[in-house]
């Protein structure tokens, strides 16, 4: 017989009574708070067109990449999953998900898909191998519903404002859709030039011929270049983006001469350039997107410490973002004092930065947010997006950058039907957090009360200027 699925209404909650019963009460006052969602990577073509979603398979599992690495872990194929591989059978690579769905006990992929299937989906059975077809059949006939449509859950989910990220060269005509077509949800782009300022990046120079093009600037000179950023970022800021946001390996920043950047330019837009020429031009570009972000008011995201596709068996067949992307230790102090020496003391300008070297929390992040006024500490992020990463997080960062020098929470995710999902575990995490200083003495509960509002809702508006 298939095992009962139910949420416990006190899940993630602290075990002790009197800390359980106050973080209870704080979460009352935030379970029903909109959801802003300000860095994400949903699809934004799902609210252009409203087409329903196809099946179980295309929805759930395809776009999740915390889903699909732990299956490739234990020796499934991606083909067979339907990664890549448009003639694989959808309903069989969800039975292959649900034989193992055991693999996820534990982790936050469990959480949010179990809220998924119980809250979205109405089904009150786990899945596995003797509930997949049930599962398959049940949300695939649900999605071809009017109810199931990207709009119908976007409004469902009660989700205020939600930011997708694109690249410069990308014409933003899904979201033209969306603004042309009446309807009243909002959808916002985000600037992510990764593409056109990383020298490794698959295709870059032919990426800067296609920059060229769009913007009518020589985008092989260096004025040129700066000129056509600026361009598209005001572009992309018509077009309803607040932020940028930028996946550089480090948090190496630079700030050299006009003469010595355009000498720099001059050796990355040219065959066989160096490491060293690399990495110093990303983080030249840093610095210098830093000061157009003083200039034309978007706030700069930062997402360095990751080394990306590492696996190149499976980034040579598949491509980018197939789950084999490795946390890296990032070192910031040394990293980012050129930028901030240049633009953290400016009031116009608004950094956020993110990290999955948690280590670096207490000893480098939150000293660096509790000091520069244009510096905010991102919420724990990928791999730290969990219930021990949330309780780490505060545990290192409040004593020295307090509440106020974060920007609440993002979920930073593809699967959209996660999302609230995702919001959920950091509405009760934070309460359950909240409500041991409450016990411990340290603040008062309409102080935790007030905290808990902002860290669900109002900083995350507030850090975005949303």
């Amino acid at each position: 017989m298939p095992q009962p699925l139910s949420l416990h209404p006190d899940r993630l909650f602290p075990s002790d009574g009197k800390t359980r019963s106050v973080a209870k009460r704080l979460y009352a006052e935030v379970a029903a708070l909109p959801i802003i969602s300000p860095h994400g990577h949903t699809d934004p073509e799902w609210w252009a067109t409203d087409a329903p979603f196809g099946n179980a398979a295309e929805l759930l599992l395809h776009p999740d990449h915390y889903v699909f690495r732990m299956l490739y872990s234990q020796g499934v194929p991606l083909e067979a999953l339907g990664i890549g591989n448009p003639d694989a059978d959808p309903r069989e690579s969800w039975r292959l998900f649900a034989e193992r769905y055991h693999l996820f006990r534990g982790t936050p992929s469990r959480m949010w898909l179990d809220w998924v299937f119980a809250e979205n989906f109405g089904i009150d059975v786990l899945l596995g191998a003797e509930t997949s077809d049930y599962y398959f059949n049940e949300i695939t006939d649900k999605l071809a519903t009017d109810a199931f449509r990207p709009r119908a859950l976007f409004e469902r989910y009660n989700i205020e404002v939600i930011a997708t990220t694109e690249n410069p060269l990308d014409d933003l005509r899904h979201h033209r859709a969306i603004r042309e077509s009446g309807w009243n949800g909002r959808v916002i782009t985000a600037y992510r030039p990764d593409p056109v300022v990383d020298p490794e990046f698959e295709g870059f120079l032919d990426n800067l011929k296609t920059l060229s093009d769009l913007t009518g600037e020589d985008c092989f000179s260096w004025r040129g270049y700066l000129a056509a950023h600026r361009k598209r970022r005001a572009f992309f800021s018509a077009m309803g983006a607040t932020s940028t946001d930028h996946g550089h390996p480090t948090a190496r920043t630079a700030d050299l001469s006009p003469v010595e950047a355009e000498a720099l330019f001059a050796r990355v837009t040219k065959a066989n350039v160096s490491a060293e020429d690399t990495e110093l031009f990303r983080a030249q570009m840093l610095t210098e997107m830093a000061g157009m972000s003083v200039e034309d008011g978007l706030v700069m995201q930062l997402h360095p410490g990751v080394y990306r596709n590492h696996n190149s068996a499976v980034f040579d067949r598949f491509g980018r973002d197939k789950g084999a992307d490795i946390p890296l230790p990032c070192e910031y102090v040394h990293a980012l004092r050129p930028l901030l020496s240049k633009y953290g003391n400016n009031p116009d300008f608004s950094f956020i930065v993110f990290t999955l070297d948690e280590t670096s929390y207490a000893r480098e992040l939150a000293p660096l947010a509790g000091h520069y006024p244009a510096m905010k500490l991102g919420p724990a992020w990928w791999f730290n997006d969990s219930p021990e990463g949330m309780r780490r997080f505060r545990e290192m960062t409040t004593e020295t950058a307090g509440f106020y020098n974060t920007v609440g929470f993002n979920d930073d995710t593809r699967a959209f039907l996660s999302i609230p999902a995702r919001h959920d575990v950091a509405r009760r995490m934070d309460c359950s957090w909240l409500a041991q200083l409450v016990v411990e003495h340290r603040i008062e509960e309409w102080e935790a009360a007030e905290l808990a509002v902002d860290l669900s809702y109002n900083l995350a508006k507030a850090a975005y200027k949303l």
